[in-house]
């Protein structure tokens, strides 16, 4: 009985190891001629230990756990119940937005980026992170104040690149080498013909993709359903992130996985796309983090037998999504219009909030992205490709409010700037940030005005060296470690209040936070916000999984994530694990002491 179990423990084994040397047979043969017709190389042997970061961008911690339930991460939760894998969830930290968030974990720090868009008083300029000049920017300040961890690696479809050397789809990346830059005349041709199942796989799921949108928000509105789309042009941008820039993306990541790049990060925007439409947990939002689950499958295969680089995995999220009422849906006039009422029609108002849609950010990565391609071919691909450029470039300008930045030259101009249920306003009565009682000088029914709103929860201001948190039944009044309450505790009903606290009292005192900052009602019987913005779910502040992120990683890695409280306290772990032949140049700004009282959850493995 035990002669004939150990022969089948050896059949089988020999069995795994013939299929494990006919896939490293295949994707040798297949990757080797598409590696060769990018104009990329293989990258030289190291000791260098390699990674791959694979970011579902939106997807918290409690909405990971429920969609592994209903079953629609079944390759995630596969690598759970195998116990190779565990799972934790993390605290991002405000703002929890992806912009901040990626400048955390890829440099290091993530000060004065205090939202998705914000407004430079001294500068008169607003700044958009969906924007490439003020992204690129950004990326610029980040890279000379730390070492980013993706050094001599790659960047696909991300907000910054991290310091990679090769980029796709990265609105932050400056001067580095574009993905496609190096294919040259009928190589893009010969790379269809190398995956025509991956190129017939992607016309059929797009055409899929457009007639589902059109189904499933046509009968939203015929049954008077909410969420549903709020935009017509919403069906384009939902093929193109959720079916064209998945496909390339996913491409890409395994192009690099075979070349044996040391350092790969990507994100997978889908779910986060449909879930600001429809919904965390809508179906349209679970199916495409299902699709995203299949690719991830793909990318881990690659992984698994391609020797050239023995990359660890970590499949993480940015931040998590929470549902929402749009404040103009259910009040009848925009947080603008509201604030103008308070301040008086003398006082030009300039106003910016959700505008456009996040997958216009991901339309303008397509857009730059043809325009090399397009200055590397002959005719007639280059007609083609500039075809397809200005095709992408219409949509975008059809897109309602495209590239509108305010810029107001008047110094009694109040300038509001939206970032889901976070908002910060700002007055051009000074160039320099206002306190609390210069404001109430000159708009004496401002405050009263806006904590008495049934969709204002928080109003955060500073008074000389405090940081006042306001709210209809209290003040909290924040000096570091002194905390001082008049009134019922604003933060009292938070799971975290010390922590919630904290990173207030932090996004305050940025350089480039607003006179005043207000946080959009929460409600925890219904986790649902009021979000400033046309969204049915959002993120950036404070209120239900917003800031509970997530992190899958391989068993023997051994990573607490219970200490973090900001997206920067990754680093140090991904810095001095990947790249400490850079330590003396991973040099961090300084921040104030946190204080995460209490960790936000245990180790996972089912």
């Amino acid at each position: 009985m035990k002669a004939s179990a150990q022969l089948g423990k050896r059949l089988a084994r020999a069995v795994l190891d013939a299929i494990a040397a006919l896939l490293g047979l295949y994707y040798s043969t297949k990757f080797a001629a598409v590696v060769r017709w990018l104009g990329l190389a293989p990258v030289p042997p190291s000791d260098r230990r390699g990674f791959i970061v694979i970011q579902i961008d939106g997807l918290s911690y409690p909405h990971l756990q429920e969609a592994m339930a209903r079953g629609y991460a079944p390759y995630l939760q596969r690598l759970l119940r195998r116990g190779e894998f565990v799972v934790q969830p993390w605290k991002t930290g405000l703002p929890s937005t992806t912009p901040a968030v990626q400048a955390g974990i890829m440099f290091g720090h993530n000060d004065d980026i205090p939202a998705f868009r914000w407004y430079d008083k001294a500068a008169r300029e607003a700044i958009a992170c969906s924007s490439p000049s003020h992204t690129q920017a950004i990326q610029e300040r980040l890279s000379r104040e730390g070492r980013g961890i993706l050094t001599g690696g790659s960047s696909l479809m991300n907000m910054f690149d991290g310091d990679a050397s090769l980029s796709l789809f990265t609105l932050g990346a400056m001067n580095r080498q574009r993905f496609f830059e190096s294919v040259q005349g009928l190589g893009f041709a010969l790379l269809f013909v190398l995956n025509p199942f991956r190129s017939l796989k992607t016309l059929v799921l797009s055409l899929w993709e457009y007639l589902t949108e059109l189904y499933q928000s046509t009968a939203a509105r015929i049954r008077g359903r909410t969420p549903r789309p709020l935009k017509r042009t919403f069906p384009f941008l939902r093929v193109l992130c959720n079916v064209v820039f998945r496909e390339v993306q996913t491409f890409a990541a395994m192009v690099d996985v075979y070349r044996g790049v040391p350092a790969i990060y990507t994100t997978y925007y889908g779910y986060d796309e449909l879930a600001h439409q429809y919904g965390p947990l809508s179906k349209p939002a679970l199916r495409a983090l299902g699709a995203i689950d299949t690719r991830i499958r793909q990318i881990d295969m690659l992984r698994r037998h391609t020797p050239s680089c023995a990359h660890e995995l970590f499949i993480l999220s940015d931040h998590g999504i929470v549902s929402a009422m749009p404040f103009v849906r259910e009040y009848h006039q925009t947080l603008g219009e509201f604030v103008r009422e308070l301040v008086g029609s003398s006082v030009q108002l300039s106003e910016e909030a959700e505008r456009e849609h996040p997958g216009i950010r991901e339309a303008r990565y397509l857009e730059e992205e043809l325009q090399a391609i397009e200055a590397n071919l002959r005719p007639p691909l280059a007609f083609l490709a500039r075809r397809l450029r200005r095709t992408v470039g219409r949509r975008i300008a059809a897109y309602d409010g495209q590239d509108m930045v305010a810029d107001p030259t008047r110094r009694t101009d109040l300038v509001i700037q939206s970032s889901g249920p976070l908002c910060h306003l700002y007055f051009g009565l000074s160039d320099r940030q206002m306190d609390l009682s210069q404001v109430m000088r000159f708009f004496p029914g401002l405050i009263k005005g806006l904590l008495t709103h049934p969709g204002i929860w928080l109003v955060i201001a500073r008074e000389g060296d405090r940081v006042l948190v306001m709210s209809r039944e209290g003040v909290l009044s924040l000096n570091g470690q002194e905390a001082e309450t008049d009134g019922a505790d604003p933060l009292a009903g938070l799971p975290d209040r010390d922590a919630a606290a904290s990173q207030l009292e932090r996004l305050a005192r940025f350089q480039n936070a607003g006179d005043l900052i207000l946080m959009g009602r929460y409600f925890p019987e219904q986790e649902s916000v009021s979000c400033f913005e046309e969204q049915w779910a959002c993120h950036g502040g404070l209120g239900g999984p917003q800031e509970l992120a997530f992190m899958m990683m391989e068993r023997h890695v051994g990573w607490d994530l219970s200490p973090v409280c900001q997206a920067s306290d990754l680093y140090p772990l991904f810095s001095q694990r990947y790249t400490p032949h850079l330590a003396p140049e991973n040099t961090v700004v300084d921040r104030e002491p946190q204080r995460c009282s209490s960790p936000c959850g245990t180790t996972r493995g089912t």
